[in-house]
């Protein structure tokens, strides 16, 4: 799989559409912060924040696996959750999820 990509489509605070190449097996939030957008993703990917807070387009919700425990209890910190919330880096990118679309949540 290494230097296989899969295309990202992630959505910025302003609405703007940026279509980024990411490395299949980095999670989304890897993918993003790479090609330079803003999300925060305080903790590095350990799952400890919410700072890499995402809605996943309809479309790409059923492809993922359901978020375990401690993806469920950070999203609950996050704020103005929708039922397509979710942590980036608990995405990880694969063939399956190419072209995904995701929009950065609000900052606050």
């Amino acid at each position: 799989m290494a230097g296989k990509t899969a295309k990202v489509i992630a959505v910025d605070r302003e609405g703007q559409e940026h279509e980024i190449e990411g490395t299949i097996g980095w999670s989304v939030m890897e993918v993003v912060r790479e090609a330079g957008l803003p999300i925060e993703a305080a903790c590095g990917g350990c799952c400890a924040c919410a700072t890499c807070h995402v809605y996943v387009d309809e479309a790409f919700l059923a492809k993922l696996d359901e978020p375990d425990p401690d993806e469920n209890m950070m999203l609950d910190e996050a704020f103005e959750v929708q039922d397509n919330s979710r942590l980036s880096c608990q995405i990880k990118l694969s063939e399956e999820l190419d072209g995904i679309r995701v929009t950065l949540a609000p900052e606050f």
